[in-house]
Order: C-alpha cells, then structure tokens, then sequence
C-alpha cells in the first residue's frame, strides 16, 4: 500500500508563516494525517516526542499533533512552554481504560509491587506511578526494576509481551487495557498476505494480540519499526501498526513496497487533528494543555524516572 498525501499549499504556507510570528514548534506523532506530518518540525513516537518536548528552549509555542495523554506529558516535561492540542477530540481511549481508583484498589492488594504504566495515560494516573515507559523501553524499564512482581498498565498486551521478554510477572491494571486499533489487526490476515508475498518480513506493534505477535519476525514500538524498515534487506513490509506509519516509512524507504496487515486499522482520534485545526489553534492560541501543580509535579517524578533508564 502507497499513501499518497493531498496538496493543501494554501493553508500549508499560513501555517508556515503563523509558526515564525509566534515562534512555535510543531510535534507530530508517526500516525498523524500524511499532510501534517509534511508540515511537522519534528515525527516520532511517544517517547521521541517526549524528549523532544522536555529539551524544547526555543518555542513559545509547542503545537502538539497526537491525542491527549502526549499533549499533557509535554506539559509536565515542559512548564514554561504554551502547549496546544490543535483538536479537543484527540483522546485516546486506552488511557481513559485506567482510573486512579483502579490503581489503588490494586496496589492495596500488592502494596510491595512497583506501579509502572505506559505513557498511554492521563496526568493523574502517572501521578500514582513509581516509573513510566513507553512501547520502545517497557522491557527495559521493567528489568530496571529490583522486583519479581510489577503492576502494569493501562494495555495487557503490551503487559502480556513485556512479562514474555523479562520473565517477570506483570499483573495488568485494568484487568482488560486495550488499544481499539491495534485489537483489530488478525494473524489470519497476515497468513493471507504472506501467501501474496512470501518474501516479506512481518512488522508489528507489541500493543497487538499474542497471535500477531507469533507470526511477526519483528515486533517494536513505531520508531523501532521505522528504524528496521531501513536496515531490513527486504523490499515488501507487512506492518501491523496505525495506517498512519505508511507515509513516513514510504518516504524514507522509496524503493520498498509496505502493506498494511489490516486495512481498516485507522485511529479515528488520531485523525481529528487537521490542518484546519492546527492552524485555528495556532492562531487563537486556543486548546492550552493545563496540568494542576500537584499532579504535574508526581506525574513529572515518573516520566523523569524513565529517562534514567538506558536502552
């Protein structure tokens, strides 16, 4: 599958010249509309964004083209900036899967077990977290750890993937944490792609069920994922991530043909960021990200732990 962007010079060169009256930086996640990751300062995954937004000196300005859990992480990270979400409705449903109330009634049943949960959650959830981690350092992270058993959370599988490569006992937090996209990609839909083309190396996101897991000769984060597709001899990909992935991997690796292994796999609150919406928030300095002091200040504690991890 080839993912062409559409042309929208107009509001391409607005946004443009907004960006150089107010000094403003664009962060775009790898699943963002093609046209927004064209016009982006910076693409990458959650982690990479992160550290991107936590070193920023320069903007007033951080426009942050993803959902909301990033947004506010850019926040803690990066107090004196303005950080923008250019679309309200950007809200991952994955990180509304886990409450502060869940976290506790576990953690009252494991009072010795560290509370380590992905970034795919809001403020107050990471308030209550020893560490954070992303889908590129979660094995990392977990071996860091002097503990057998681990509260883990908001998504099993990742869970699931994480306890097969640490040999550690992750009990997931809620019991049934999910991404709604990444549920919908099926092993027997990579069997039938791999009849088509026998010679392609399968690519999946860990946050995918066991059995996409078992049929993939790569499983990693989309970074990870970005950075095999440049170093893999092959020349057809059957990836298994957000079909926004398609257009930086095409671009960076011309040459090679990409399919996705289920063509409905769109996150739909990924997609709500617009042009149109990055320029209105832009302009208006509408959609500010505001994290109460308190919860800032433990939210910050963890995803700071995390940076301290080498991978």
């Amino acid at each position: 599958m080839r993912v062409n962007a559409p042309h929208f010079p107009d509001l391409t060169q607005k946004i443009q010249q907004l960006k150089k009256e107010k000094k403003a930086l664009i962060l775009a996640h790898n699943y963002q509309r093609p046209e927004i990751q064209d016009i982006a300062d910076y693409i990458g995954d959650s982690i990479e964004l992160s550290r991107k937004a936590m070193t920023e000196k320069d903007a007033e300005f951080i426009i942050f083209s993803a959902v909301d859990f990033m947004a506010e992480s850019a926040a803690i990270l990066n107090p004196t900036k303005k950080v923008l979400l250019p679309s309200t409705g950007a809200r991952c449903p994955m990180a509304q899967m886990l409450t502060v109330d869940e976290i506790k009634r576990v953690k009252a049943k494991y009072p010795k077990a560290p509370v380590v949960l992905y970034v795919n959650t809001l403020a107050v959830c990471k308030a209550e977290a020893d560490i954070c981690c992303t889908s590129a350092n979660a094995v990392e992270v977990v071996n860091s750890l002097d503990a057998d058993t681990i509260l883990f959370g908001p998504d099993k599988n990742l869970s699931e993937y994480v306890a097969e490569k640490t040999g550690k006992t992750l009990i997931p937090i809620p019991a049934n944490g999910f991404c709604p996209t990444h549920l919908l990609f099926q092993s027997e839909d990579v069997k039938v792609l791999k009849m088509q083309y026998p010679d392609a190396e399968v690519m999946v996101h860990p946050e995918c069920t066991k059995g996409m897991r078992l049929v993939a000769d790569f499983i990693g984060s989309t970074s990870k994922i970005c950075k095999q597709a440049k170093e893999s001899s092959a020349q057809k990909i059957i990836i298994g991530t957000e079909c926004g992935i398609l257009h930086r991997l095409q671009k960076e690796n011309p040459t090679k043909q990409f399919y996705l292994a289920y063509d409905g796999a769109v996150c739909p609150n990924m997609k709500t960021t617009t042009l149109e919406r990055i320029y209105q928030s832009l302009k208006e300095e509408k959609h500010l990200i505001k994290v109460p002091q308190a919860t800032a200040k433990k939210a910050r504690i963890s995803l700071e732990r995390m940076f301290e991890v080498k991978t």
